[in-house]
């Protein structure tokens, strides 16, 4: 089985209108966290970010936002960013284009109860995959579409939590946006690379950066 850590240069050459990474003067990274908030999972990596004084960005799935307003308040409040991950995790490939933005606008309104302005719109899509009309019309509703440079695959139940720590570690780079996912799916994997990898990067003199 091939993965996928570091995005390719060519495929951000092949679609530059789509965010991979953030040009950093500096030592500075882009941490985010895909497909939360759950009570099982993100009041732990809360309490990591916060032992590092480092910043990220959730991108959400409103459905759980709607479910655990508390655990979103808690990411708003202690200086994280709050991001669209469509309301019910769609796969854009597979979903129709109005059903796909009317998913999209209802985890958006769900985000701007806790004061996400509306003009600051970031979105990615679930699993990366998104057709062009979707994304056309995402652009012209001012979304910013955000992708990544660094994907940890922390999901992948097959690969081991040693490997998910080495690969992170070997694949970042400053200006890097980097995946990992506070789910049930990723925990295991997640909980044993975060706390090094947070530990490494901050030790090297890198800042963790909102989007």
């Amino acid at each position: 089985m091939i993965r996928l850590y570091k995005t390719p240069r060519l495929l951000k050459k092949l679609m530059p209108s789509y965010t991979w990474h953030r040009e950093a003067a500096g030592k500075k990274l882009y941490l985010t966290f895909d497909d939360g908030p759950i009570p099982e999972v993100t009041p732990w990596v809360l309490e990591q970010l916060a032992k590092h004084n480092v910043k990220a960005t959730f991108f959400c799935v409103g459905d759980n936002v709607a479910k655990h307003p508390a655990i979103a308040l808690q990411i708003q409040q202690q200086g994280h960013q709050l991001a669209n991950h469509t309301f019910h995790h769609l796969k854009g490939w597979q979903t129709p284009l109005q059903i796909y933005l009317q998913n999209v606008q209802q985890c958006q309104e769900q985000l701007e109860q806790f004061g996400v302005e509306p003009q600051k719109r970031l979105f990615r899509p679930p699993h990366g995959r998104i057709t062009s009309a979707q994304a056309t019309a995402l652009r012209q509703e001012q979304y910013e579409l955000v992708m990544w440079d660094m994907l940890t695959n922390d999901y992948d139940a097959s690969l081991s939590p040693e490997t998910c720590l080495k690969k992170a570690l070997q694949h970042t780079q400053s200006g890097s946006i980097i995946v990992f996912h506070d789910s049930l799916k990723a925990k295991r994997n997640m909980m044993y690379a975060l706390p090094p990898f947070l530990k490494h990067f901050t030790a090297q003199g890198y800042t963790f950066e909102t989007l």
